[in-house]
């Protein structure tokens, strides 16, 4: 029995991280990323904490979990990556981060060049192109 509550006490604890990482809980996950739970964590979608956080626009929260070591190229179980997910929500802060952060705009499926292109997000077409030069 006790195996079962700590099961379902480790699922509650993920689920208020990854609702950390979507509110953008700059301040209070460091004190749980890297200790007791691994910054590659991921959710039943394959979601890491980063998808969240990039997704609803939390740039710093990007930047934290990236400097914890987070991957910013790791997509989920649909192929879709943070970037990916950034350039869907025309998230520019947090574009900008996870390209600093070495984020490939070709990783993904759809890529977050094709999902620039589909929404003619120039600004976004731009700065992977500078990347590329």
């Amino acid at each position: 029995m006790g195996n079962m509550d700590g099961e379902a006490e480790f699922e509650e604890s993920a689920t208020k991280l990854f609702g950390l990482a979507g509110a953008g809980g700059t301040e209070a996950l460091p004190a749980h990323v890297g200790a007791a739970v691994p910054v590659g964590l991921t959710n039943g979608k394959g979601d890491t904490l980063l998808m969240p956080a990039a997704y609803y626009g939390h740039a710093e929260t990007v930047r934290m979990l990236v400097t914890s070591g987070a991957d910013p190229d790791r997509a989920n179980d649909r192929g879709h990556t943070p970037l990916d997910g950034a350039v869907f929500k025309k998230e520019s802060a947090v574009v900008r981060a996870l390209l600093d952060a070495g984020a490939d705009p070709d990783g993904g499926r759809p890529s977050a060049v094709e999902t620039a292109r589909m929404f003619a997000n120039d600004q976004f077409i731009q700065w992977f192109e500078q990347r590329d030069s």
